[in-house]
């Protein structure tokens, strides 16, 4: 059995600035996985846990092309000794999985692979080691902590006639996780899942393991727990959070 780290690099990372990043900005702003972190890249904080895991056999970069560059120069500095493949990103997340996926698609069926979103750079061995563990009796698992925050589940087409948002369901606390990543799968799961999701046109998606769970049911997704730490970056406010942790 073989572990296959994918640390999806593929966004823009609109959000981390004060307006929308139009097609022509984004050629000048760097996205957030590119950004300088306490004497490095956002991005080599992820790949450095996961290249010095002894668990993790091989790792590989989904990047958007237009930044292709950078992530290759990054590359050729640091020469990690278990980076084997730069792939091209897609519009969508989906899509960057996707490529990855195919990337890999002949490999053995007992290959694992771990999603990782490299905007979370203090993603731990901890983490990685209970994901591992995991995957020894389960074909897909997700990384989450308990909500400490009461959720509201708000629907945009519940508002009242002067246009405010109304509080369509309120689910009890103790069972609501926040879902962080790695999310590790079995190849043959991903894979399959994905190939179905392609056939509806109403697909939709939010994560991998939502993919799992919308598509192949009856597969049990394993959660193991996360670390408050394992923040991802998706404004200038959790950029100063993590720089504060490391």
């Amino acid at each position: 059995m073989s572990n296959i780290a994918v640390i999806l690099a593929g966004g823009s990372g609109s959000r981390m600035h004060d307006k929308a990043v139009t097609p022509t900005d984004a050629r000048t702003v760097l996205p957030k996985q590119f950004l300088p972190l306490s004497g490095r890249t956002v991005i080599e904080h992820s790949i450095d846990t996961f290249n010095q895991h002894p668990a993790i056999d091989e790792v590989a970069i989904v990047v958007n092309p237009m930044w292709r560059n950078i992530m290759e120069e990054i590359a050729n500095q640091r020469r990690w000794q278990k980076l084997n493949h730069i792939i091209d990103g897609g519009s969508e997340r989906y899509l960057s999985t996707l490529n990855a996926i195919m990337a890999f698609i002949n490999r053995p069926d007992n290959t694992n692979i771990l999603f990782h979103d490299a905007a979370r750079p203090l993603v731990s061995t901890v983490i990685i080691d209970r994901v591992i563990a995991a995957l020894q009796h389960s074909e897909a698992v997700g990384v989450a902590i308990p909500s400490t925050d009461t959720i509201w589940e708000v629907h945009p087409d519940m508002s009242d006639n002067n246009g405010d948002n109304i509080v369509a369901r309120i689910p009890e606390r103790r069972i609501m996780w926040q879902a962080q990543t790695p999310q590790a799968f079995r190849l043959p799961l991903i894979r399959d899942a994905y190939q179905r999701a392609l056939q509806d046109p109403q697909f939709t998606v939010t994560d991998d393991c939502s993919v799992i769970r919308r598509y192949m049911p009856c597969t049990k997704i394993v959660v193991v727990e996360g670390d408050d730490r394992n923040l991802k970056i998706t404004t200038s406010n959790d950029l100063k959070r993590i720089e504060y942790f490391l």
